[in-house]
Order: structure tokens, then sequence, then C-alpha cells
């Protein structure tokens, strides 16, 4: 194990040594001493070993210009940097730099790593981070400018943002899966005899008292929204009297994964019995947010309905985002329930219904 420590120590040092080396020679040629200086200040900011000369495979010919070269050659090197909030997590860069930059060319980056954590880098990404310079969502290139540092910056921001979806996404299905499986292998955590009369655990984990929903109440649930690893579902059923209210959020609360969440019941409704209109809301712990959900009912002008949002929390803060999130898990769970073909036909047309699952 000493003996590997040390070969890569010495690996490492004759890299940093050999960019030196590039770098005095690069500074001889007047054309080039853009191109080392700007070499020599990111070795400064990121560190004497996260830049290297770049060769094609092991043990070959340095690929890069030399004081005597041909001036049409281009300098490649790469450069190996962590992402800003997952520094266990490396990616690495090949910078190329082709002869007539600064003054008429920008450089071009490609991104070496075909893994970033655990995924896969897809052909998205790969593609975005070639057209850095070119791209109107990368960064603007002007002639006799280096830029090559905001290249990287621009990179190591758009890694970080496709890495913390792809975790967003992983934890939706691992929470999905979990879902799944405790569905299927339900266990009633009791040891004292229930007061109801009758107790049953159907294979939807769902507990079902003498007191379950009519059959004519269905509970539409959307496809989950996913940010900065929370997830908020959305729930919306036809309601005909305010009574039904409390047997459908206790029909929702007795599956454990949903009882599990940091905001399980999030929920508003409006119900008209004869001439009256009754309605209420809950923030469930999720300040301000039952409110929102009564003006969205109110503004869409819908009676006779209960919206229901869960919201697990993913351990990042998401600041005023996370009402966006519930606003939309709630109305994409209307849409998929029909509550707003009424309010679309009324507008001249009526809508598809959302993606999810009745249930």
């Amino acid at each position: 194990m000493d003996n590997e420590v040390s070969e890569q120590d010495t690996q490492s040092t004759d890299a940093a040594t050999e960019l030196r080396d590039f770098i005095a020679k690069l500074m001889q040629r007047s054309d080039l001493e853009s191109v080392a200086s700007e070499i020599d200040v990111l070795q400064s900011i990121y560190g004497d070993h996260a830049i290297g000369l770049y060769h094609s495979s092991p043990g070959s010919p340095k690929n890069n210009p030399s004081p005597s070269s041909s001036a049409s050659e281009a300098i490649r090197y790469k450069v190996s940097l962590n992402l800003p909030s997952h520094e266990d997590i490396l990616i690495r860069i090949l910078v190329s730099i082709p002869p007539a930059y600064p003054a008429s060319s920008p450089p071009q980056l490609q991104l070496l790593s075909r893994y970033i954590g655990a995924f896969g880098v897809d052909s998205s990404l790969f593609g975005s981070i070639l057209r850095t310079f070119i791209s109107v969502s990368g960064v603007e290139w002007t002639p006799e400018s280096v830029c090559v540092f905001d290249g990287l910056q621009n990179v190591l921001e758009r890694c970080e943002v496709w890495y913390e979806d792809k975790i967003s996404r992983e934890t939706a299905g691992e929470l999905l899966r979990e879902d799944a499986l405790t569905r299927n292998h339900v266990v009633v955590e009791s040891e004292e005899p229930l007061a109801l009369s009758s107790v049953t655990v159907d294979q939807n984990n769902q507990v079902s008292f003498d007191a379950a929903l009519p059959e004519d109440i269905k509970i539409v649930e959307a496809e989950p929204i996913v940010d900065r690893k929370s997830v908020f579902i959305g729930r919306a059923c036809r309601i005909s009297h305010p009574s039904q209210v409390p047997l459908i959020l206790n029909n929702i609360m007795s599956d454990r994964h949903v009882s599990r969440a940091a905001h399980p019941i999030i929920n508003a409704w409006r119900c008209q019995v004869g001439s009256v209109l009754h309605q209420d809301n809950d923030d469930d712990g999720e300040t301000a947010a039952g409110s929102r959900l009564a003006h969205l009912l109110s503004i869409l002008e819908i009676n006779n309905v209960l919206v229901v949002v869960t919201r697990w929390f993913g351990g990042i803060h998401l600041g005023p985002d996370r009402f966006k999130h519930i606003n939309h898990a709630a109305r994409n769970a209307l849409e998929l329930g029909g509550f707003l073909e009424q309010t679309d036909e009324s507008k001249g047309g009526g809508r598809n219904a959302g993606k999810g699952r009745k249930r």
C-alpha cells in the first residue's frame, strides 16, 4: 500500500514538473505568452496537481507545441476539479486551445469523465459542455479575451446541477420503491386492540375501519414533483359533504409511507351544501400552505373538492419554491381528476388530463 501511495505521489510530482516546464517553454514564444499566463493562473487557483498536460494514451508523445513546433498545433491540457457542493465528486475536463486563441477563436472544453459519482454521463450534458463557448446558455466569448476559467466554472455549475438532479430522481425512485415494498409487507404496529369493531389491512397498505370510504369517493394521485431531494405529491377527490373530509384524510394518513412525510396532509376543500358554501384548509405544519391551496380553489372556482399535498423533506431548504411546488402538485391532481375541465371549457377549450394514477 505504501508503495502504491509513493508511486502516485511520484506521478503527481512528475506531472506538475512537466507542466511547469511546458509553461516555461510557452513563455519563450510571444504568440503564446497569454496562453502560458492563463495556465499559470489556473494552476494557482486550482492547485498544483489539478492541471496536467493531456496525452491521448499513456506513454504517447506530447501532443502540445514546443517553442520550435508548428504554430498550427493545438495546446491540450486536462483539469481535474471537485464539484463545489460535493467535494468527494471529481470531474475531469479536457481544454483544447486552438492556435488562433485568444485573438479570433475560443477554446473548446470536453468532459473526459464518463461517470459523475455513480451516474453515467449522458449525451446531453456531454454535448452542452462541448458547446460552452458557442451556445447562448454557455459563456460569452469576445476576441482577445482569455476565458478558460469562466468556462471551467460554468462547466462545474452545470455538472453540479446535473448531478443533483440525478440524486433527486434517484431519491424519488427510492421513495416510490420503498412505498411499493411497504405496501406489499404491511405490519400493524400496535399491541393494544383498536376500539373500532373491525380493522383490516388491504394490499394497498390502507387500514380500513367500519367507517371506510364510500365507493363513490375516488382519490386521484398525481405524479411526484422532485426538487433538491424534496418530493411533492398531490391528491384530489370529489366530496358531497364536509363530514367526508376527515374520513378521506384518515384514509390517506393510513398509508404508512405518507404518514412518515414531513407534511403528510396539507389540504384545502370547498363544498356546496344547498345554498351554503363550506370551506376550510390546514397547513399541516407548512405555514401558509393550506391558505394558498384554498386560494387556488377559489380562483379556479372549484367546489365539492378536497385537494391534499404531501411533502417529503429532502434535507435542503427550498425557500419560496416549496409553495410553487405545493400549488403545482395540487393543480396536477385537480387536472388529473377532471376538476379543471369545466373551468377550461368555460374559457373555450378543454385540457387533457395530467399524468398520475387513480385509486
